[in-house]
């Protein structure tokens, strides 16, 4: 059977497959953003916290994510939620990271004139430093979603959603006459996920950063 007519032999569970990676992946990234961006605002006028908020998420990236998932079953299961806890995790790096520089990079007169007309602290933060934060911010999501999209396929070692599913079921039946064909299909299947999530967020900066800004 060639590539093509396994694909359209079992369209629809590569369809099931597809919009449940698109799925986790999207659901956790935006968990991930808003505690990064919640870490980073905690955390960015001070060196020390800065530092540690980054190397602490820093740290969590450097853990294997088969060993991950591994260290999650115990705790939580198999399935979905060990998945999402995973994800989550790893997601946080780039958003913390590049939330804590854009907030940094606000210009200090912009605030101060925000001050001057008597905005609060809270209105400061959502009307001035985040939106001008943002085009980092989308840079970190960006990043980090493209690793998700990969990672998320180690997922189906702990009876994860996803694509990863078809890639396991190829690997485990190597030899077989469509063991190439699963393994392929799974992996082109989150090489074009990325490419419309990346697309996707190519959308989102143009409609909503300023083009005064992008420039």
């Amino acid at each position: 059977m060639s590539f093509w007519e396994y694909v359209g032999s079992r369209h629809a569970q590569l369809l099931t497959d597809t919009f449940q990676h698109a799925s986790a992946v999207f659901q956790c990234m935006v968990i991930a953003t808003v505690l990064g961006v919640v870490i980073a605002v905690a955390t960015y006028r001070s060196e020390w916290a800065g530092a540690l908020a980054t190397t602490t998420t820093a740290t969590i990236l450097t853990i294997p994510s088969l060993a991950m998932i591994g260290l999650l079953i115990p705790v939580v299961g198999l399935g979905v939620a060990p998945t999402v806890v995973a994800l989550t995790l790893y997601g946080l790096l780039p958003v913390v990271r590049n939330a804590i520089v854009g907030l940094r990079g606000v210009d200090p007169a912009l605030v101060d004139a925000a001050k001057g007309i008597g905005m609060s602290r809270t209105a400061r933060l959502f009307r001035v430093e985040l939106p001008l934060a943002w085009p980092p911010i989308l840079t970190g999501i960006r990043v980090a979603t493209q690793m998700l999209m990969g990672i998320a396929a180690i997922a189906a070692f702990a009876s994860g959603p996803g694509l990863g599913n078809e890639i396991f079921r190829g690997i485990a039946s190597l030899g077989s006459a469509n063991a190439l064909n699963q393994v392929l299909s799974g992996t082109l299947g989150i090489v074009v996920l990325a490419l419309l999530f990346d697309a996707a967020y190519v959308l989102i900066g143009r409609l909503t950063i300023p083009r005064g800004i992008r420039a």
